[in-house]
């Protein structure tokens, strides 16, 4: 209670404190003795410490103090009669507390004056129950550190858990593994769903990692939907292979939110100190990378860090940023496939496909610009540009007289991007297009992932007029009683069931049997990746209606596709 600060000037006389004041006082208010006698409490002392005034006045105050402080007390308040000092104002003090009559301790703060009663020397100690305080305090101190939803470390504190734990793997020589983890889609559920359902995941998401790992790991949610965790004396790559393959499991399992049953996987990166890195940002920008790499990898799976990933982040970034000038300024354009009647070979359709010629890239493959636009989120502008650049195409054919079926890809993102329908009826009346002439294909795991969500988008694009296809169609797993409740009017088979017709028996049964399923379902058929005469017989054999595939065309720009016999404007 005692400390030494400023010297009280000296008093001539004894000053007698009037009764009333201090019972009123709603501070405790102790007078104390040279020797550490309590001379006098107040009711609000009482309150403070649980005891009532008789049982402590002639007491030594070291009874409202723990078993430790006592003889370190008793040598400052000996100071503080050799030097009084004044400590009026609250608040001076840190992590004082006294014990209560029942053994518990709580945390006070002290003011000092020093005087006399009844002739003595005596202190004047001021007293005030801190709990509030300090539970404030608390309470800010981990705001300050923590996630406010899910109660995870902060980035803030996970940097600072870093530095230390680096500092005890160098002590111990010991490695470190940080695990750097970014949820797949996410925006897709908090699109679809709303951010109060992403929340709902993003905190079940936490629960499932705590259940994962060990008392000593260290979890964070560095914001969004990315978390990092800290596995101290991880000893080699196998090691930390088998948590992330845990991870990894974990995540996968279905969330319920809303009614829904929604999923999103993990892409995992995960980086070593001292063997990668010997500082905290180092380490962490590795396992970034690794992380992407294992997103393009295909994604809920993990990369551990190798040094050959700095070029490909550098190339990657690179990519990105021309991806980002091109779309928006024109450096992209659409090529076509024509989609063709078995029966009489007129062209029926077109899928749009985007192509990318950069003029410091080069020709740029589209599934290598396609993956960096899905992770990086320029998808959605990409998917808007293919969009309405299709629809201004088919309007310059269907005013030149020839009406056609212009399909086009939706991304998953895209798909479940709020708006979409919206947007699309602007550009079907800015165009003044057909809608029936205007096809969107989604693939069959798209549509499966969530079919009741995807049955509500599906159908608000129905009432717009537009057409539907399942794409990929026999390379997921359609439930039948969800598929014949899809708006659905046609189906695309996948070329990995073409190539190898008729000659493979099991490729030609399944063919024929979706064919079959079709009809009954009263869908129409593309078929997709159709390369040989052979091919082409069978599908007219088992009527198929339309194909598309090198067999008659490679997909072309809008002004070679025009030149084709089969194709002739009207």
């Amino acid at each position: 209670m005692f400390n030494d600060d400023e010297a009280l000037p000296p008093r001539d006389s004894a000053k007698t404190l009037d009764q009333l004041v201090i019972d009123a006082a709603p501070d405790g208010i102790l007078l104390v003795d040279e020797d550490g006698t309590i001379l006098l409490a107040n009711p609000a002392v009482e309150l403070i410490t649980g005891y009532d005034s008789h049982e402590i006045i002639g007491e030594s105050v070291n009874i409202l103090l723990p078993e430790p402080m006592r003889a370190r007390h008793t040598n400052m308040m000996a100071g503080f009669f050799r030097n009084p000092t004044s400590r009026r104002p609250m608040g001076m003090v840190s992590n004082l507390r006294l014990q209560r009559s029942d053994g518990t301790t709580v945390p006070v703060d002290i003011g000092l004056g020093q005087g006399r009663y009844e002739s003595k020397s005596c202190a004047v100690v001021f007293l005030r129950d801190a709990s509030p305080v300090r539970r404030l305090e608390e309470q800010m101190q981990f705001q300050a550190t923590h996630d406010t939803l899910t109660g995870l470390a902060n980035r803030w504190q996970f940097m600072q858990s870093l530095t230390q734990m680096m500092a005890m793997s160098a002590r111990s020589q010991r490695s470190l593994g940080l695990l750097l983890l970014d949820l797949d889609d996410f925006k897709a559920i908090n699109d679809g769903h709303g951010h109060d359902a992403g929340d709902q995941v993003l905190i079940e998401v936490a629960r499932r990692l705590k259940g994962v790992l060990r008392a000593g790991d260290v979890l964070a949610r560095l914001g969004g939907d990315e978390f990092t965790i800290l596995l101290p004396e991880i000893a080699q790559p196998e090691d930390i292979g088998r948590v992330a393959d845990k991870l990894i499991d974990v995540l996968s399992v279905p969330y319920r939110v809303n009614g829904y049953e929604v999923v999103t996987g993990a892409s995992i990166g995960a980086a070593f100190y001292p063997s990668d890195a010997e500082d905290g940002q180092t380490l962490m920008r590795y396992a970034d990378m690794a992380m992407y790499q294992a997103k393009a990898a295909g994604r809920n799976t993990y990369a551990i860090y190798q040094a050959a990933m700095g070029a490909k982040m550098v190339e990657r970034i690179r990519l990105h940023d021309r991806l980002k000038k091109s779309i928006f300024s024109g450096g992209l354009e659409l090529h076509y496939q024509p989609q063709v009647d078995t029966m009489s070979g007129q062209v029926v359709g077109v899928e749009a496909l985007a192509r990318w010629n950069d003029p410091e890239l080069g020709e740029v493959p589209p599934a290598r610009f396609i993956a960096v636009a899905e992770s990086t989120g320029l998808i959605l502008p990409l998917g808007d540009w293919v969009l309405e650049t299709a629809c201004r195409q088919l309007a310059q054919w269907v005013h030149a007289g020839r009406r056609i079926r212009m399909a086009i890809n939706l991304s998953v993102r895209q798909f479940r991007q709020p708006g979409l329908s919206q947007r699309l009826a602007e550009w079907i009346e800015a165009y003044q297009l057909p809608a029936e002439l205007i096809e969107l294909e989604i693939t069959e795991s798209e549509a499966m992932a969530e079919p009741e969500q995807a049955q509500q988008i599906l159908q608000e694009l129905a009432e717009i007029g537009v057409a539907i296809a399942l794409d990929d169609f026999g390379t997921g797993h359609s439930s039948l009683s969800y598929l014949r409740t899809l708006p659905v009017s046609r189906i695309k088979i996948d070329r990995v069931f073409i190539q190898n017709i008729p000659d493979r028996e099991v490729d030609a049964n399944l063919v024929k049997g979706v064919l079959s399923l079709a009809h009954t379902l009263g869908l129409e058929v593309v078929a997709e990746g159709v390369e040989t005469p052979s091919q082409l017989h069978f599908l007219r054999e088992n009527r198929c209606e339309t194909y598309q595939g090198w067999l008659y065309a490679k997909a072309m720009p809008a002004a070679d596709l025009q030149l084709l016999d089969g194709f002739a404007l009207g």
